[in-house]
C-alpha cells in the first residue's frame, strides 16, 4: 500500500472515531493489523502525519491525535517568504497584503458588535501600547494581542487561528530580514482609531482605519525591503 494511502486511512480513522486532540491512537501492532501494513510502513506514515501536526508521537508512551495547529502553515509561509525575498521578490509585501485583505474583509463585521468585555480589553491594550511607546519598548506583542482580541469577537476559531498564523509568519520573517523604521506614536494612534471606529458602529470608518494601518506598514516596508536586498 502506498505511503499516501496509509496516511489517508489513519486520518479517516481519526475522523470516523471522532477522536479529539490528545486522544490516544491504536497501538502500533493494532494499526499494523488494521491497515494490513508493515511496522516500517506504519511508522513512516505516522512520522509524515506528525510533521503535519495531525498526530503526535510520544516515545515510550504511544501515538496521540496531534494539536492540528497551523504550525506547518506558519513554517511554510515563513520559508517561502524568506526564499522569495532573497530571489529579489516582494514576498514580505505580498504576505502583508494577504493579512490586509483578510482583516479588511472582516473588520466591518465587527463594527458595533463587540461585547463590552472585549472593548474594555482593547482599551487596556491600547493604553499599554501607548505606555510602551513612551518607554521606548517594543510594541509587537501588544499589537498582536490587540488584533487577536479584536477578531475574537467573530466567534470563529478557525479565522482567529489563520490570522494568528499570518501574524506569526510576517513578524518572524520581518524581524529576520528587514529593520522597519517605526514611529510608535503613529502605531498607537492608528490602533486607537481602529478601536474607536469599531466601538462607534461605523463599518466604513473601521475598514478605512484598518487600511490606513496597513498602508502605514506598507509605506515603511517597501523602501526598507528594497534597501535590504
Amino acid at each position: 500500500m502506498a505511503a499516501r494511502d496509509l496516511q489517508e486511512r489513519i486520518k479517516k480513522l481519526i475522523v470516523d472515531r471522532r477522536l479529539a486532540s490528545g486522544a490516544p491512537l491504536p497501538t502500533e501492532p493494532e494499526l499494523m493489523e488494521f491497515l494490513g501494513a508493515s511496522r516500517n510502513s506504519v511508522r513512516e506514515a505516522l512520522k509524515a502525519l506528525q510533521a503535519m501536526g495531525i498526530v503526535e508521537i510520544r516515545h515510550g508512551f504511544g501515538t496521540y491525535v496531534g494539536p492540528m495547529s497551523f504550525a506547518p502553515l506558519i513554517e511554510g509561509l515563513a520559508f517561502r517568504t524568506v526564499a522569495g525575498h532573497y530571489r529579489g521578490e516582494d514576498s514580505l509585501l505580498q504576505l502583508l497584503e494577504l493579512r490586509e485583505a483578510v482583516e479588511t474583509g472582516l473588520v466591518s463585521r465587527l463594527a458595533g458588535r463587540l461585547p463590552e468585555a472585549d472593548l474594555a480589553e482593547l482599551d487596556r491594550l491600547a493604553d499599554r501600547m501607548e505606555q510602551q511607546a513612551e518607554e521606548g519598548a517594543g510594541l509587537a506583542e501588544t499589537d498582536r494581542a490587540f488584533h487577536a482580541t479584536l477578531y475574537r469577537g467573530l466567534d470563529n476559531t478557525l479565522l482567529s487561528e489563520v490570522l494568528e498564523a499570518f501574524w506569526d509568519a510576517f513578524h518572524r520573517v520581518q524581524q529576520d530580514l528587514v529593520e522597519l523604521p517605526q514611529d510608535p506614536r503613529i502605531t498607537c494612534r492608528q490602533h486607537r482609531e481602529i478601536l474607536d471606529a469599531v466601538r462607534s458602529g461605523d463599518s466604513v470608518r473601521a475598514e478605512r482605519a484598518i487600511r490606513d494601518h496597513f498602508g502605514n506598514i506598507r509605506s515603511r516596508l517597501s523602501p526598507a525591503a528594497a534597501s535590504d536586498r
